[in-house]
C-alpha cells in the first residue's frame, strides 16, 4: 500500500472496524463480509503496485485485479442487500445466488494463495471436493454420502458455520483491534526500547548476545503476537549482534526465529489464534493469559538453554566490561511504553472486553507518546493505522478463507472420526495421542500457517485430548462411594465396572459424566490445558520448513539458506513439544497457583538437562555416562505425579553432571580457570 489513495482507503477501512467493534452494532454476518471484502480489495489494487524486486505488473494482470477488486465489493453488498430476499425464497437458490456464492469461495481461495502460498487454498478444494462427492468414494470412518452444490453454497456463505461465521468474526473484532494496538505501539519506538532494555538485562551474560536476542523477542512478542513481525522488528538489530559477538550467522537467524516465534505464547497479546482459543472454549482472555504466563517463560528459558550451551562450544565468554547503558537511563528514557500495557492490562482485570480494553490502551500509546522526546503526530497515527491494516491483510483472509474448512469438518462429521481414529491408533493413551497430534501438527506446518493450524488441529483433535486429559480425574472420582444415582445407574450399563465403563461409553456420555462429577474450575483447567497443547503445537508452522515464515525472515536479515535456517529454528525451539507434555501430565495450566509455581521450578531445572541432551552437551559434550544422568534427571524433575523427593534426586544428578564438567574444564585448562 504505496499510493496515497489506497493508504487512505486502508484507514478509513481501519476506522470503520474502529467504530463497528467500539460504539455501533452490526450483524456480525454483515460485518465479516464487510471485513473480508475490504481486505480481498486493498489486497488485489495493492497488487498493482511494484513489489518489492520493483516489477510492475502488465496491464491484464492490472485489469484483473481491479475486476476482483470489484468483485469483492459486489460479493458484499450482495449479502447487505439480498440477504433477507433469500431467506424470504425459504433459502431457494436463484441463479445470482450461485454466482455470487461461488465467487466469494473463489475469491477466498485466490486470495489466500497469494498472501500464503498453495498449501491452504489445495487444502480448501479437497475439503470442498471431499463434502460434495469425493467422500462418497472412501470407505471407513470418512466415508460421506456428499451435499448438493446449493447446500455446500449455502452454508460456506450465508451461515454462520462457513467462511463468515466464528473465525472471521474473531478476525474482524479480537484479532484487527489488537494488530492495530502492536502496530501503534511500534510506531511510537517501543521496538528501541525493548531492544535496550534486554541488552541490559542479558548483555553481560555468557552468550550475551544470544540472549539479548531472546530477551528482546519475547518482550516485543508480549506486544505484537506475530512472530514474522516480531523477527524483522529485532531481528534487524539482534542478528547483526549475535554475529559481531562470535555466534554463527544460521544460529544467529535460527534463535531469533524461535525466540520470535514464542511471541505467540507470551501474555499479554498471544496472536490471533489465542482469540480463536477463547472464543472455542469459552474461557475468559484475561484467565488464558494469566495461565500462560509461567509456560511461556519456560519455553524462553529452553532457547536460552540453547544460547548458553552453544557459547560454551564456540568458547565465548561473557562481556563484564562492557560499554553498557545502565537499565536505569533506559527505563527512564522508555517508561512511557509500559503505561499503555498497564492499562491494556489493567482494563482486562476491571472486567473490559478485549475489543474494549485494546481500543483505550491504543488512545494511551498516542498519550503516552506525549511524555516522550518524540510524541506521535497526526503523520504518524495515520502510518500507524496503515501499517496495522497492511500487517493484517493476510492474517483476515486466511481466517475467512479457513471457516471453508471448519463448515466441511463440523458438516461431515470428520472431526469426530478423526478422534476415534486416534482412540483406535492410541488405545488410550494419553502420551501416544500427545505424538499423533504432535505428528500431525508438524505436517500441516509444513503448509499452514500458525492460526489454520490451530483451528484445523483443535477442530479435530481437542475433545480427545481433552476426554484424555479428564480421565484420571474421572476414574478417582469414580471410586468414590457416594456417587450419584444417574452415574451408578450409568455405570451399571456397561456391567458396573467404572474402567470398563470409561473405556466402552461414548465420548458424548463421558462428557455428560464430568459436568456430573468434577468441578468447573477444574474441567475448565484440563479443557484449557488440551486446548493450549494444540495451541502450542501449531506455533511449529513458524519454524518447520518448507513454509516457516519467521526462519525465512530470519535468513534474509543473516544472509544464511532460508531451509538450513529452518531446521536449525526448529531444533531451538523444541520447547514447542516438550512443555505441553507438562500441560497433559502436570497442574501447570489446571492446578492452583502454588501448584504451577511448584511444577515450574522443577520444570525448569529439567529442560535444561533436556536442552542439553538435545545438543549433546553442557559445559563439555557429554558421554554415556552424563548422558544417562541428565536424562533420569530430567525425567524426574518434569514427572508432576512424582514427589519432592524424586524431584531433589532429579535435580542433584542434573547439578552433578554441571559441577563435574566445570571441574573437568578446571582440571583441562587451568590457567584459564
Amino acid at each position: 500500500m504505496k499510493s496515497p489513495l489506497l493508504k487512505w482507503a486502508a484507514f478509513l477501512f481501519a476506522l470503520f472496524h474502529v467504530y463497528v467493534n467500539v460504539f455501533a452494532t452490526m450483524s456480525e454476518l454483515w460485518f465479516s463480509t464487510i471485513h473480508f471484502g475490504g481486505f480481498v480489495a486493498l489486497c488485489a489494487l495493492s497488487s498493482n503496485e511494484k513489489n518489492a524486486d520493483g516489477v510492475t505488473p502488465t496491464l491484464p494482470m492490472k485489469i484483473l485485479n481491479v475486476a476482483l477488486a470489484v468483485a469483492a465489493v459486489i460479493i458484499t453488498a450482495y449479502m447487505i442487500l439480498f440477504e433477507d430476499a433469500l431467506y424470504a425464497r425459504e433459502a431457494e437458490f436463484i441463479l445470482s445466488d450461485y454466482i455470487i456464492t461461488a465467487v466469494a469461495v473463489a475469491l477466498a481461495i485466490e486470495f489466500t494463495r497469494r498472501t500464503t502460498g498453495w498449501f491452504m487454498p489445495v487444502l480448501i478444494l479437497i475439503s470442498l471436493s471431499y463434502i460434495l462427492f469425493m467422500g462418497r468414494y472412501i470407505t471407513g470412518v470418512f466415508s460421506f454420502p456428499g451435499l448438493s452444490l446449493e447446500t455446500v453454497l449455502y452454508r460456506s456463505y450465508f451461515s454462520e458455520e462457513g467462511m463468515f461465521g466464528l473465525t472471521a468474526n474473531i478476525s474482524a473484532t479480537y484479532v484487527f483491534m489488537f494488530i492495530l494496538f502492536g502496530s501503534f505501539l511500534l510506531k511510537s519506538g517501543a521496538g528501541d526500547f525493548i531492544v535496550n532494555f534486554a541488552r541490559c538485562l542479558a548483555g553481560r551474560f555468557t552468550g550475551g548476545a544470544g540472549i539479548v536476542a531472546v530477551v528482546g523477542s519475547g518482550l516485543m512478542g508480549s506486544v505484537s503476537g506475530s512472530a514474522v513481525a516480531n523477527t524483522v522488528s529485532t531481528g534487524v538489530i539482534t542478528i547483526p549482534m549475535m554475529k559481531r559477538s562470535g555466534f554463527p550467522a544460521q544460529f544467529s537467524a535460527g534463535v531469533v526465529a524461535a525466540s520470535s516465534t514464542g511471541g505467540a505464547l507470551m501474555p499479554p497479546i498471544m496472536g490471533a489464534g489465542a482469540f480463536v482459543l477463547a472464543s472455542y472454549t469459552q474461557i475468559p482472555y484475561l484467565h488464558i493469559i494469566s495461565v500462560s504466563a509461567l509456560p511461556a517463560l519456560l519455553f524462553y528459558l529452553t532457547v536460552i538453554f540453547f544460547v548458553r550451551i552453544e557459547a560454551k562450544r564456540l568458547g565465548l565468554i561473557a562481556d563484564k566490561a562492557g560499554d553498557h547503558e545502565s537499565i536505569w537511563n533506559v527505563v527512564k528514557q522508555g517508561w512511557h511504553f509500559i503505561i499503555p500495557l498497564a492499562v491494556l492490562v489493567g482494563l482486562l482485570v476491571a472486567g473490559y472486553t478485549p475489543i474494549r480494553a485494546a481500543a483505550v490502551a491504543i488512545l494511551a500509546v498516542i498519550v503516552s507518546s506525549w511524555l516522550s522526546p518524540t510524541p506521535m503526530k497526526p503523520g504518524d497515527i495515520f502510518e500507524a493505522t496503515v501499517d496495522g491494516v497492511r500487517t493484517m491483510v493476510s492474517t483476515a483472509l486466511l481466517l475467512v478463507a479457513v471457516g471453508l474448512i471448519i463448515n466441511v469438518v463440523t458438516t461431515t462429521g470428520l472431526g469426530n472420526a478423526f478422534s476415534l481414529m486416534i482412540v483406535e491408533w492410541a488405545q488410550g493413551s494419553l502420551l501416544i495421542s500427545l505424538v499423533l497430534v504432535a505428528l500431525a501438527s508438524l505436517i500441516l506446518g509444513m503448509g499452514l500457517p500458525v492460526t489454520a493450524s490451530y483451528i484445523v488441529l483443535a477442530t479435530l483433535a481437542a475433545p480427545i485430548l481433552y476426554d484424555l486429559i479428564a480421565q484420571d480425574q474421572m476414574i478417582a472420582a469414580l471410586q468414590a462411594t457416594d456417587l450419584p444415582a444417574s452415574v451408578t445407574a450409568t455405570i451399571n450399563l456397561f456391567g458396573g465396572d467404572p474402567l470398563v465403563a470409561l473405556r466402552e461409553m461414548p465420548l458424548e456420555m463421558r462428557q455428560i459424566l464430568r459436568q456430573e462429577l468434577l468441578s468447573p474450575e477444574l474441567l475448565t483447567g484440563m479443557l484449557l490445558s488440551a486446548h493450549l497443547i494444540i495451541f502450542w503445537l501449531s506455533q511449529d508452522s513458524n519454524v518447520t520448513p518448507p513454509v516457516c515464515l519467521a526462519a525465512f525472515a530470519a535468513a534474509g536479515i543473516a544472509g544464511t539458506r532460508p531451509m538450513a535456517t529452518g531446521v536449525t529454528s526448529w531444533k531451538i525451539a523444541k520447547g514447542l513439544y516438550l512443555v505441553p507434555v507438562l500441560f497433559a501430565y502436570s497442574p501447570l495450566i489446571s492446578g492452583t497457583w502454588p501448584e504451577r509455581f511448584y511444577t515450574f521450578f522443577w520444570a525448569c531445572i529439567g529442560m535444561f538437562a533436556m536442552a542439553g541432551l538435545l545438543q549433546w552437551r553442557l559445559d563439555r559434550p557429554l558421554n554415556l555416562i552424563t548422558a544417562a544422568m541428565l536424562a533420569v534427571g530430567a525425567g524426574l524433575l518434569m514427572w508432576a505425579p512424582l514427589t519432592v523427593y524424586h524431584h531433589i534426586v532429579g535435580a542433584t544428578l542434573v547439578c552433578a553432571v554441571v559441577f563435574w564438567q566445570r571441574r573437568q574444564n578446571k582440571l583441562e585448562s587451568p590457567v584459564q580457570a
